[in-house]
């Protein structure tokens, strides 16, 4: 999708331009969308309907039909390009909620031997949630256009094949092999747990000095003689971030003796501000942090750090690498690749003599790393995963919350290493290249 100045800039006049900049191994075609179809689709249908309707938030949704018109116009926009471009043999991947209704379109005009595939990366939720939708047998009909549907665990597949049972009348819905019947096509589902780019992570991590950490904390009047928590979120009102902010008051109310003593660094970024509900979401996070510096701070320690300054990579996984608790307590969230990134950049676990005798620690007040911890929601798809090593929360029970990031704070050297070591394992083993391997194997 192209909407903006720069992109008309490099693109050519048939509306393609070679990706990437530096090796051009690919080419992109560009589809030029108005203003009036980006609210409709993206900020309307996407956004207002499937985006809150999916995270259970449907009191959230707003079912404007206009929006339902845009949505349906623009998926046609992009079916009838790749049809253009579709030849025997072909694979398609379509890609997200932004596409529920493109691959039956496709499905309709192109040669048989087509492979269409749909990887669908937020939650799916259950019957009882997804019928409110006025739309729900067009969407469930749209995605099985595709050969090949993929969720990021298995209960969101469970929860799509009851929608096709209870939603189509004439679908035939086959549990035990996770594949449904319907209209003369066969959809298999399956879950594919995303994964992220483990090795890239670990090399620029590791590219951070202890010179770089102190002027980033000195940067941001970081306290680098406290313990040090980190969230990283786009601000949405699936994140929890409220929730979290209330749960660190709760602990720095009941728990003075941590007041000085731990530091919470928040890096938010700003996310479709267009949005009223998430206009109002920034301004409660903003005001927030506001109240809880002034009812805690002190002459020489500020209890909540917000960042919404962009981070290069290295300042982000500098951030992750050196913090020593992560906190991820989404509400709803379909994997959360925070969570694995922050492991992937705990390049100093295992080896907690490595920087003992760096001389770069010397008077940094932390002569020798050990592991993060993770805090992580269980309402998010990468528990199922992490869950085991990682500290579980219910983000919204707010005393057992602050429990859990106390425990956090204070776990034991051996205990922090045998969990990341085994949570590192795991990101390492699935990383995005595994799961790229594991859905186009699929296809064949």
């Amino acid at each position: 999708m192209g909407d903006g100045e720069a992109d008309r800039e490099v693109t050519g006049s048939d509306g393609t331009v070679k990706m990437p900049p530096e090796s051009k191994a690919y080419t992109l075609r560009r589809i030029w969308l108005s203003d009036d179809e980006i609210e409709g689709y993206y900020y309307g249908y996407s956004n207002r309907v499937l985006w809150p309707l999916c995270h259970g938030g449907v009191w959230k949704t707003e079912f404007a039909e206009r929006y339902w018109q845009r949505y349906r116009q623009v998926n046609e926009t992009f079916a009838e390009v790749v049809e253009e471009r579709t030849t025997s043999n072909s694979v398609v991947w379509f890609q997200d909620y932004h596409f529920a209704l493109a691959p039956q379109m496709v499905r309709e005009s192109v040669p048989e031997s087509t492979f269409l595939l749909h990887f669908w990366h937020i939650t799916w939720p259950g019957w009882d949630t997804f019928r409110a939708c006025p739309q729900a047998e067009r969407l469930l009909e749209g995605l099985l256009g595709n050969d090949l549907l993929g969720f990021h665990i298995d209960r969101y597949c469970e929860n799509f094949l009851d929608c096709v049972d209870n939603g189509l009348q004439n679908a035939f819905v086959d549990h035990d092999n996770n594949r449904v019947r319907y209209d003369g096509h066969t959809t298999h589902v399956k879950s594919f747990p995303m994964g992220v780019d483990a090795p890239a992570i670990e090399r620029t991590a590791e590219s951070v000095s202890p010179s770089f950490w102190s002027k980033f904390t000195d940067t941001y009047d970081i306290d680098r003689s406290t313990r040090i928590a980190v969230g990283v979120d786009r601000l949405d009102y699936t994140k929890g971030i409220v929730e979290r902010l209330n749960t660190l008051e709760r602990l720095w109310e009941t728990s003075p003796e941590w007041r000085g003593e731990l530091t919470y660094v928040q890096k938010a970024d700003e996310s479709r501000s267009l949005i009223p509900e998430y206009r109002d979401l920034q301004q409660t996070v903003v005001e927030a942090v506001k109240r809880i510096n002034d009812r805690f701070s002190t002459d020489t320690w500020q209890p909540i750090v917000y960042i919404d300054d962009w981070l290069t990579d290295e300042e982000l996984y500098g951030l992750y690498r050196y913090s020593d608790v992560m906190i991820v307590s989404a509400l709803r969230d379909g994997m959360n690749l925070v969570a694995k990134e922050f492991i992937a950049a705990q390049v100093d676990c295992g080896d907690p003599k490595r920087d003992a005798t760096d001389k770069e620690w010397d008077n940094q007040n932390d002569a020798i790393r050990t592991c993060g911890v993770l805090v992580l929601s269980d309402q998010t798809g990468a528990h199922e995963e992490l869950g085991e090593y990682a500290l579980t929360v219910n983000p919204y029970d707010t005393d057992a919350f602050a429990t859990t990031i106390e425990q956090a704070v204070m776990m034991e050297t051996t205990d922090r290493n045998n969990r990341m070591t085994s949570m590192r394992e795991s990101v390492a083993s699935n990383d995005i290249y595994a799961w790229m391997d594991e859905i186009l194997s699929s296809t064949q």
